[in-house]
């Protein structure tokens, strides 16, 4: 596949970011959104994100084909939440397996560590094996499980949250 960059997402990139987000609202349980976005509907969400701080929007790319995405977005909109973020990973479906959402996280939690946040926060829809794996792997630790919260295909689904403090950087990536 040759050499994964890792960068700040750019506008050039968004079609590709709702690409692959819309892949996982149509065929996942992954998320829990159940209409495809438009690049013009998702404007708001990528207006959030900038280069430092909080809200941060990466992508890897190989030879200009963005393979996916990792975001850190406000865990909640009350202030005493400041200090909190969600973070996600989502890849391309010929991505999946390579290391790739690693690298992702990696890089965005070296990036957060030096920001004013806390902890990190991630919802995983269960069942998914890899997203847990890698997530542990990364050390966030499994802090409880809403069970059937999100309904979706026509079942419930359960979601496990895991967390991570952003000053612990001693993780091997």
């Amino acid at each position: 596949m040759g050499d994964i960059n890792i960068r700040h997402c750019a506008p050039g990139d968004y079609g590709a970011v709702v690409d692959i987000y819309n892949h996982y609202v149509e065929y996942s349980h992954a998320t829990f959104d159940l209409n495809p976005y438009s690049i013009s509907e998702r404007a708001p969400w990528f207006s959030q994100f900038g280069e430092t701080g909080p809200g941060q929007l990466m992508v890897a790319e190989n030879n200009g084909a963005v393979l996916g995405f990792c975001c850190s977005t406000p865990f909640k909109d009350r202030a005493a939440y400041d200090s909190a973020a969600e973070i996600t990973v989502d890849l391309a479906t010929d991505a999946i397996g390579q290391g790739i959402g690693r690298q992702l996280y990696a890089t965005m939690l070296r990036n957060l560590a030096g920001s004013e946040l806390h902890g990190v926060y991630a919802g995983i829809a269960l069942p998914n094996d890899a997203s847990v794996h890698l997530h542990e792997a990364l050390g966030f630790r499994k802090v409880g499980v809403f069970e059937e919260v999100g309904w979706k295909f026509g079942k419930y689904w359960s979601v496990a949250w895991y967390e991570r403090w952003c000053n612990v950087i001693s993780v091997n990536f």
